[in-house]
């Protein structure tokens, strides 16, 4: 419940269409796709920084915790109202401010979706690369809140490094701008990388100032199919040692193969155990050579057959519908995005294929193997006896295990509230220390997005 007066001078701030305080309305607001429910008490939705800028002021004149959201498709619980208090949606922050193609820039407001962005970068012959499997409805402001990468990040890199600057409001509801127009710059310690993966707790980004790419000239694609996921795993660490990366590597095991042919039953051989499936681009007169490469490095003793791709476009809708599918095997899916070294992932696999064995636990893996990143889903039915007691056991024993191989808990996903009870495992004390210190300088009354990053 919020204080009267409080309601009162929110109601000031903004017109009544865009201020939610009925219990129903604000449901909406109560959940990500962590599946986790947590209703807030208001709900907001600035349309300009100034607008932002005042919410957040009277919020922490009155230290009402406020939630700063996207589009609300995290799956680790960082935009959860977990102590109610106010979301913050800023979804109608819909502005594409400018297109700089001379100087490779693109500056908008955080709610603009992701696939805007590319809709106003690719008549100019550019994109910008983070590309996260829900591109086409996430918006930048989440993208940018847990450094979201995709399947081309093995190239191009996540979300971090392609921003150039931020305004923002702190805790403490100051305006705050970072970093500069180009490419270079060195003047002062560089907030824009400290902002961007801090999950709203540091301060809501009103305007992002992002670095364009190129288009490629041509692209190409190869699956390699595979008896088993550890030869798969091998060709992986070949693969990755080449001079010439590729623009995406993404791993597929047994399970996912599995529900894959049950959505389109002619695209992947009965025999495959696990698959690579692999793009190049760059200047049409490389991608001959490069592919050559590549399906060379493909080859060992449990390669089943390297191929083209005909239609790429459907190879990638099979990719992207393997997420949802999972529901049809189990209920509820304990879904990490754990990253190990490269060359650590064939130990890293069979590990776990025994860990999930010992606990009983099915388990279904995918990923962006180029950088070490795999979407490990542990499927699971809450009401089946001791069911989610020896998951929540397999889960521990596989973050050691990835702490273990000089891995890390998250690759893009970011902690929120679903890994911070782990986070400890990664980062030593008197670290987390120095985080909060840099906590309590931005957000002085820990108003935003309080509880999340952090063991309790």
């Amino acid at each position: 419940m919020l204080p009267v007066d409080f309601i009162v001078q929110l109601r000031n701030l903004l017109p009544s269409d865009r201020l939610l305080t009925d219990p129903v309305d604000c449901y909406t607001y109560a959940y990500d796709n962590s599946r986790k429910i947590f209703p807030p008490a208001a709900v907001a939705f600035p349309v300009t920084a100034e607008e932002v800028q005042a919410i957040v002021a009277l919020c922490n004149d009155h230290c009402v915790p406020l939630t700063p959201r996207g589009r609300g498709t995290g799956t680790s619980g960082g935009s959860l109202p977990e102590q109610g208090g106010v979301a913050l949606s800023l979804e109608r922050m819909l502005r594409v401010i400018s297109v700089d193609p001379a100087n490779r820039v693109i500056v908008a407001e955080p709610g603009v979706l992701n696939q805007s962005i590319q809709e106003a970068a690719k008549p100019h012959g550019f994109f910008w690369p983070p590309d996260p499997s829900s591109a086409a409805y996430s918006s930048i402001g989440g993208n940018l809140a847990t450094s979201a990468g995709g399947p081309h990040a093995v190239k191009y890199g996540t979300t971090r490094d392609h921003v150039l600057g931020l305004r923002a409001v702190t805790g403490a509801g100051k305006f705050i701008k970072t970093g500069c127009y180009t490419t270079k710059g060195v003047v002062g310690y560089d907030l824009t990388r400290l902002l961007v993966g801090s999950e709203g707790t540091l301060a809501v980004i009103t305007e992002a100032t992002l670095k364009l790419t190129p288009l490629p000239q041509a692209r190409s694609g190869l699956t390699a199919h595979y008896r088993d996921a550890r030869s798969c795993a091998s060709a992986i660490v070949r693969i990755m040692a080449l001079p010439e990366t590729p623009s995406a590597l993404e791993f597929l095991d047994a399970g996912a193969l599995n529900l894959i042919r049950g959505r389109f039953p002619d695209m992947v051989p009965a025999d495959t155990g696990a698959m690579l499936m692999i793009e190049v681009d760059g200047p049409s007169r490389y991608i001959s050579a490069l592919s050559a490469s590549i399906r060379e490095a493909c080859r060992n003793t449990g390669l089943i057959l390297v191929e083209e791709v005909a239609d790429a476009a459907t190879l990638w809708l099979a990719r992207k519908t393997l997420s949802p599918l999972l529901r049809d095997i189990a209920p509820k899916k304990i879904n990490e995005d754990i990253v190990v070294p490269v060359s650590a992932l064939p130990e890293f696999l069979e590990e776990l294929a025994q860990l999930t064995s010992r606990y009983g636990i099915a388990n279904v893996n995918f990923g962006h193997a180029g950088n070490g990143n795999i979407h490990v889903n542990l499927l699971v039915n809450p009401d089946a006896g001791d069911e989610m007691s020896r998951a929540e056991k397999c889960l521990n024993e596989m973050f050691d295990l990835v702490i273990r191989l000089n891995g890390t808990l998250s690759g893009e996903h970011g902690v929120g509230s679903e890994k911070r009870a782990y986070v400890s495992k990664e980062i030593d004390s008197t670290t987390l220390v120095l985080m909060k210190d840099i906590k309590r300088v931005f957000d002085p009354r820990n108003i935003l997005n309080p509880g999340k990053l952090f063991p309790g």
